[in-house]
């Protein structure tokens, strides 16, 4: 708009802001769904766990994190009740961690909120512009992804 001052942040600021607010959403609609226990560091294991679970040494590399970060923070979610470890049908020496039935309720409430995030912005963007933006995104991720 004429007489704003330009927006001179940098790419990082640019996508960190809308990142800190969906996740500042995503924890207001799980405390309200009754998991105020979760903080956004537990986010990473749930987003790189598959259903049928995941060795730890395999999440941690999944999210790019060292073994011991990872297994904190599994112990945490261990000990809340979103995850279980079971042993691997592959090698039973190993350990898979899976999903509880409280841990595949989140996972069902924060996309719940995440498709709320996503009408409410291209209700705010615009349609277009909102899908343009999407669009673009997954154009980065893939060039990134090379």
């Amino acid at each position: 708009m004429e007489g704003e001052p330009e927006d001179r942040r940098m790419i990082g600021a640019l996508l960190r802001i809308p990142r800190e607010a969906a996740i500042r959403q995503v924890m207001d609609g799980l405390a309200r769904a009754g998991f105020g226990d979760l903080r956004p560091a537990h986010f990473t294991v749930f987003q790189h766990l598959p259903l049928q679970g995941l060795r730890l040494t395999a999440l941690a590399e999944a999210a790019l994190l060292t073994k011991q970060s990872m297994g904190y923070l599994v112990d945490d979610l261990e000990g809340l009740g979103y995850v279980d470890r079971a042993p691997d049908p592959t090698d039973r020496r190993a350990k898979m961690v899976r999903l509880t039935t409280r841990g595949r309720q989140v996972d069902d409430t924060v996309q719940g909120v995440i498709r709320q995030i996503e009408i409410d912005w291209a209700q705010r963007m615009g349609p277009d512009n909102f899908a343009q933006l999407v669009q673009q995104l997954r154009a980065l991720i893939a060039i990134l992804s090379e």
